[in-house]
């Protein structure tokens, strides 16, 4: 398998989807706690994107294996499996060396920071399989855009956050009859709020996926979001939430949880209403579907860049 293969084998353009909130927290914590452990960083960068690419891998690979409508570019051109004629043998070995690699610095994350660390970053396991794998996958169910913005969005930034600060947000303890749980919940607040663009971007990068494939997958029995609702009512849901997640950018300036400059955000309304309204016109994955991950890029990304001149104005 060659670089060029394995990159589209686990659709590396798409990986920005967890890094960017990943990034997103980090810078976050750096601002609001001062705090960096390096290590920890590194371990969960390299735990998260192999994951990540783990349950891209596995999705091409089921629905390659589950496919019914086998010609059109949704199946020869993107499906990375049948368009470089991969063997099943190689593509599972694949994915079983993503699995060990994620859950190994998983692991080695957690001996780092506490069984908090485990249960959500087991959880989030549980939920990455099950998304792409078993009789009725998430992806499949109308519920993709609601796990896949919370879990990559929120629990993303969430254990960002948390791998550098630990006993400042959550606490888990045992003794021999009892277990004692303590939550900074107005802190644990603060980053589900700060979490709100993430989560609302990546739900709409999910579902103009699912706009663009109505056809396919009604055929494939891909039961998506945009399929009950119909074409006409998934357009308006996309379009509101990115309203939304603008909304809640000026209500955490109002909070004084974000910095001043962070109004600067605010300019990125321009080129995303340009993308809205071509999205609007036209729904493809070959010519549109990119516009929604270039929203999620310009509004997260520029959160990033103010974060981090927030924090070197601070020094």
């Amino acid at each position: 398998m060659t670089l060029k293969t394995f990159l589209n084998l686990v659709e590396i353009r798409t990986k920005l989807a967890s890094m960017i909130p990943f990034f997103l927290g980090s810078v976050y914590v750096v601002f609001r706690f001062e705090e960096f452990q390096i290590a920890n960083f590194i371990l969960m960068f390299v735990s998260l994107l192999t994951f990540d690419m783990f349950t891209t891998a596995m999705n091409n690979y089921y629905d390659f294996k589950k496919a019914r409508k086998k010609e059109g570019y949704g199946y020869q051109e993107h499906n990375a499996i049948v368009k470089f004629g991969l063997k099943e043998s190689t593509v599972v070995t694949l994915i079983i060396t993503l699995f060990v690699t994620a859950v190994g610095t998983g692991m080695w994350l957690v001996f780092n920071t506490g069984m908090v660390v485990f249960l959500v970053g087991g959880l989030s396991f549980c939920v990455g399989i099950l998304y792409s794998f078993g009789p009725i996958p998430i992806s499949r169910m109308p519920l993709g855009e609601l796990f896949s913005g919370l879990f990559m969005g929120f629990v993303i930034i969430f254990v960002a956050t948390f791998i550098h600060v630990g006993d400042q947000l959550v606490v888990i303890a045992f003794d021999q009859q009892n277990l004692t749980l303590q939550i900074d919940m107005l802190e644990v607040l603060l980053i589900f709020l700060i979490s709100i663009p993430a989560i609302l971007c990546i739900a709409n990068i999910m579902l103009a996926n699912n706009i663009c494939d109505m056809d396919e997958d009604v055929e494939n029995k891909r039961y998506t979001l945009p399929v009950y609702i119909g074409k006409s009512n998934a357009l308006k849901l996309f379009r509101f939430i990115y309203y939304v997640s603008y909304l809640d950018l000026i209500v955490l300036l109002f909070l004084k949880v974000n910095p001043m400059i962070v109004v600067l955000v605010l300019l990125t309304l321009i080129p995303l209403k340009r993308n809205i309204s071509v999205f609007m016109k036209k729904q493809t994955k070959q010519h549109t579907f990119g516009l929604a991950v270039k929203n999620f890029l310009i509004t997260n990304m520029a959160r990033i860049l103010v974060f981090s001149v927030a924090i070197v104005l601070a020094w």
